[in-house]
């Protein structure tokens, strides 16, 4: 592999789910939750998927590790197809691929105790004697901010950041190249939140991970992202760099979710631009672009064609070439 080449490289991701038929039924259209989706993420780089509830964002991101084996694609780490790895292949290289879940709480068995939950990925690959592994632990529990004598501690113990940070410590613990992280602030207060996002920024620095990003928050994704795709009903419809998609969104559907954004100075003048209707079902999506139902700016080619994702010039770039994906007729 070349050291240019990115870590992380998805192509044509699909994940269709189908209902099992019942008798003397007829057979149920699959819903379509993820379907073709493509990107990169780069060696130290954080790539954020964002979107509204039910867009795609977290099936993706399990896809990528197999936590849902996809329905078709690739999924290149480091140049190897992920979905072509048998399971004790594939059980080899969780290693490199590890997740910080949702919830803090009901990630981590409430039977073991903090020391036991960071040091079970340890004993499960044989990583270290027993006696490495305690000095490690030790370790983990300072990098992540946790007191030593929080160890021999139990999960209810915690306080919701605490739990968070332990997640963090045992996601941490066999040196991954990619952390997926699947909301991983969403559940706790805002304070905290800043707290944690820090952390992670500060574990990338110093260790070069990688991170794929999934949130709603579009505030905590403007802090830790390098770049941003939007999804929209299984699809991403906008891929930039941070700066770009806030500060010149091309897409109606990234124009209208950052125009959402709460704005901390209430004198500051806003313009809310509302999204109609509800999102189509995704065992059912509407032909052509799938947000042409909503789309303030539909005409009758969005109903017949898709719009590919295809690369825009960005003038904020040196040159205007810098990288801005849009998957629009008229953007």
């Amino acid at each position: 592999m070349n050291a240019t080449d990115p870590l992380l490289r998805v192509e044509g991701l699909r994940k269709h789910y189908v209902s099992p038929r019942q008798w003397f039924s007829r057979p149920r259209p699959s819903v379509q939750a993820v379907d073709g989706v493509s990107f990169t993420v780069a060696r130290s780089e954080t790539l954020s998927l964002v979107g509204e509830s039910g867009c795609g964002k977290t099936t993706t991101a399990k896809s990528v590790m197999r936590l849902i084996e996809p329905t078709a694609g690739s999924v290149l780490l480091d140049g190897e197809n992920l979905l072509k790895l048998s399971p004790a292949q594939m059980r080899q290289r969780r290693s490199d691929v590890q997740i910080i879940f949702q919830d803090p709480y009901a990630s981590l068995s409430p039977r073991l105790r903090a020391g036991e939950i960071v040091a079970e990925p340890l004993r499960n690959f044989r990583r270290h004697s027993a006696a490495e592994r305690d000095e490690r632990i030790r370790w983990l529990f300072s990098k992540v901010g946790l007191r030593p004598e929080a160890i021999d501690k139990y999960p209810h113990e915690f306080s919701g950041g605490q739990r968070q940070r332990l997640g963090i410590a045992r996601a941490l613990a066999l040196q991954p190249k990619l952390i997926i992280c699947d909301e991983p602030v969403s559940a706790l207060d805002v304070s905290v939140q800043a707290q944690v996002v820090n952390l992670l920024m500060d574990l990338q620095a110093e260790f070069g991970i990688a991170y794929l990003f999934v949130a709603h928050d579009l505030s905590v994704v403007r802090h830790i992202s390098h770049r941003v795709a939007v999804m929209y009903l299984g699809r991403i419809v906008e891929l930039a760099d941070r700066e770009t998609l806030f500060n010149a969104p091309r897409h109606p559907y990234t124009q209208i979710l950052l125009s959402a954004v709460p704005v901390p100075n209430p004198r500051t003048p806003t313009r809310r631009m509302l999204l109609q209707g509800d999102p189509p079902s995704p065992a059912n999506p509407p032909p052509g672009c799938r947000f042409h139902t909503r789309c303030p700016l539909a005409q009758p080619v969005c109903k017949e064609q898709t719009p590919p994702l295809s690369t825009r010039k960005n003038p904020s770039s040196p040159g205007g070439q810098g990288e801005h994906l849009v998957a629009c007729h008229f953007r």
